[in-house]
């Protein structure tokens, strides 16, 4: 099992930065992939980006160049950072980490008013 907590959600403004954080915990040594998605109100939810543990990345079109995700393998935390923040990034954000399943957070809300 992985307990997953997040936090650095907030309200921001247009062009505003906030830093998301994820804590994994638990089974961590089988976790291969970490990832956040996001999930805004009356959408499907969506994949923001990914990170192996040796630091590949893969990010949705929508918010390359903006977000960055990293990875801390000893703190077993992914960070997203999320810069020049537009409404429609307004969403709840997800963490999640990949094992022989997927394991969720419980998400943090990030609203970005204009």
């Amino acid at each position: 099992q992985v307990q997953l907590v997040e936090s650095g959600g907030g309200l921001v403004q247009l062009g505003g930065s906030l830093r998301l954080s994820c804590a994994a915990s638990g089974s961590i040594f089988g976790i291969s992939v970490m990832a956040w998605y996001r999930q805004a109100a009356g959408k499907q939810r969506e994949l923001v980006a990914s990170i192996t543990r040796g630091g590949t990345s893969n990010y949705a079109d929508s918010v390359k160049g903006r977000f960055t995700i990293s990875i801390d393998n000893t703190k077993s935390t992914v960070y997203l950072q999320m810069t020049s923040l537009k409404p429609e990034d307004t969403a709840v954000y997800y963490c999640t980490a990949h094992t022989s399943r997927t394991y969720w957070g419980q998400g943090t809300q990030v609203a970005v008013s204009s």
